[in-house]
């Protein structure tokens, strides 16, 4: 299919998708907001008449007990609890097979998954697994096919980037069979998110940074993509603005509390409008070198947000003129605004020691360039609402941009 033909089976393809995504009901996570609110979902377990959750955790934060707040409590109260503590970055069948086991074993009726997007992918998977007992997770990879209520899930993130306290998605990893894949369903969405700025206090610089581009990336592909409802303007808009106000003090002073809990709560609008809105190129792109080369995704997000966003030329003008707008950022014309915020995010990421190119251990081949591209290409299209639709020529161009 030439690239004419695939533009406009991509564009019809979204607006079929526009349709039948609004018909459906997307429930919002609860929040929990607040210094010390970890400790007070034991609380809300006793109300909600729950009695014995599985915490789900990953080796690091369960060797330094992230959760002894909460488990503490629970002791008080007399509640008990069950700890999976072995969830590993891209989750795998394995690990999501072992907190089941541990869950249906120990009598569990709910899911707290504590930490980063692997933590809650993992509990996720449980939660899918405990709604389908007869089913594998493979049977329910792709779109809408875990199709039953999980168990309440509590999600708790110790980072502000990754939004998976309120997506759809869940990643999952067959090793055996090298394949990564997502389920996506709208059962999945966790039913609260605790937003206890405190467990994000001691996160290494490098860390706050890259997961606070990671949502601003999160929330800008949502705003200029063309999937759009009255609800993801807002909360874009509104994690953009969180974001420009609140990442720099939460970088250069990590026990901030107002700003850590600011970018909390932009990363769960964030999420909120990039679940149902989607991405675009940039996490594309990203997700190729993170498959290929293991380059951390906030850190490829970061780097390739204003190189995607120039690529964009005036198909994105408008709407970054827009967040410039909100943001404060004067210029003329629309072409002068957009680029002014463009190049506000590069200053961002240059007050945050967050170079330019992707280089050192991650070093990004010529002959790895094909490929690459053919993957963020296939990635993008035909559902992410992009701007524009860029070939996979135009791909490998980018990539050459961000080349060490």
């Amino acid at each position: 299919m030439g690239l004419n033909k695939c533009k406009l089976f991509d564009r019809a393809f979204q607006k079929v998708m526009y349709v039948g995504l609004a018909m459906m009901h997307w429930r919002e996570p609860e929040k929990i907001m607040g210094a010390g609110s970890l400790k007070t979902v034991a609380a809300k377990l006793g109300e909600l008449g729950l009695n014995h959750p599985l915490i789900v955790t990953d080796g690091y934060l369960h060797s330094i007990r992230i959760y002894a707040p909460l488990t503490d409590e629970m002791d008080r109260l007399g509640i008990p609890y069950s700890i999976y503590g072995e969830a590993v970055p891209n989750p795998t069948v394995h690990n999501i097979a072992a907190a089941y086991k541990l869950y249906t074993e120990e009598g569990c009726d709910c899911l707290i998954a504590i930490g980063g997007g692997s933590s809650m992918d993992c509990a996720k998977g449980c939660g899918a697994q405990v709604a389908n007992p007869n089913r594998t997770l493979a049977q329910m990879k792709g779109l809408l096919k875990v199709r039953k209520n999980i168990p309440t899930l509590f999600a708790v993130p110790t980072t502000a980037g990754t939004g998976s306290e309120v997506t759809v998605t869940a990643v999952i990893t067959n090793p055996e069979k090298r394949d990564k894949y997502l389920m996506n369903d709208l059962h999945l969405i966790p039913h609260y998110a605790v937003l206890d700025p405190t467990l994000t206090y001691d996160l290494p610089k490098h860390v706050t940074s890259t997961t606070g581009m990671d949502t601003l990336t999160h929330a800008v592909e949502a705003y200029i993509g063309s999937a759009n409802t009255k609800r993801t303007k807002e909360n874009a808009l509104a994690a953009v603005k969180l974001v420009f106000e609140n990442l720099l003090t939460a970088y250069e002073d990590g026990h901030n509390e107002e700003a850590r809990q600011n970018m909390q709560v932009a990363s769960y609008r964030a999420g909120l409008a990039f679940t149902r809105a989607y991405v675009g190129t940039v996490h594309a792109l990203a997700h190729a070198i993170g498959g290929f080369y293991g380059v951390p995704h906030g850190l490829a997000n970061a780097v390739l947000l204003p190189v995607v966003l120039r690529a964009y030329g005036k198909s994105a003008h408008k709407k970054l003129a827009e967040l410039a707008d909100l943001v404060g950022i004067k210029g003329e014309t629309a072409e002068e605004k957009a680029n002014a915020f463009i190049a506000a995010i590069e200053d961002l990421n240059k007050k945050m020691e967050i170079g330019d190119k992707i280089g050192g251990k991650w070093k990004i081949l010529d002959e790895d360039l094909p490929a690459l591209a053919k993957h963020a290409f296939d990635e993008t299209n035909p559902l992410y609402p992009v701007p524009k639709i860029l070939s996979e020529k135009e791909l490998i161009g980018l990539y050459k941009l961000i080349q060490e």
